[in-house]
């Protein structure tokens, strides 16, 4: 005979697996604005690569700091992406493992709280590369003196 799951212990493994489920709902928009961010930072270097040839003297040195600046910036920003990617992963783990040990009768409690603490070490480990990258494009962004054209008193 072959098991079959009664819908009670489907219906209520659902309901475990409800709050993993809209924290990956959740981090999947942290990932939408992470590659917003990563598409911008790339948009820019392309542009000012473009500029990069035919600049001199102080302008070409703006240039070479920008791009230095931004290659930083994709390196961290691509951290985050990742470990907020592999959160993800560990998360629809949790999900797996649920149905799994309901369907099979196994006894993966313990895993199951590792893969959600895996989860959450490294959506924080994603979060914390997210503000050093934030940080680093506020302190990047000054507007140059001589465009300010300050009043003077």
């Amino acid at each position: 005979m072959e098991f079959e799951p009664v819908l009670s212990t489907v219906a209520k493994t659902i309901q475990t697996a409800i709050a993993p489920v809209f924290l990956l709902a959740g981090i999947g928009a942290i990932l939408n604005v992470m590659v917003g961010r990563l598409a911008r930072i790339v948009d820019r270097a392309r542009d000012l690569e473009k500029l990069h040839p035919s600049s001199t003297g102080p302008e070409h040195a703006r240039h070479v700091f920008e791009l230095r600046l931004l290659d930083r910036r994709i390196r961290i920003i691509n951290n985050a992406v990742f470990l907020v990617v592999l959160s993800a992963v560990a998360n629809c783990t949790v999900v797996a493992m649920l149905f799994i040990a309901e369907l099979l009768d196994l006894g993966l409690g313990k895993a199951v709280a590792i893969s959600f603490v895996l989860s959450m070490v490294l959506l924080i480990g994603g979060l914390v590369w997210f503000l050093f990258e934030v940080r680093l494009s506020v302190h990047a962004i000054r507007v140059r003196a001589e465009l300010l054209e300050r009043e003077r008193t």
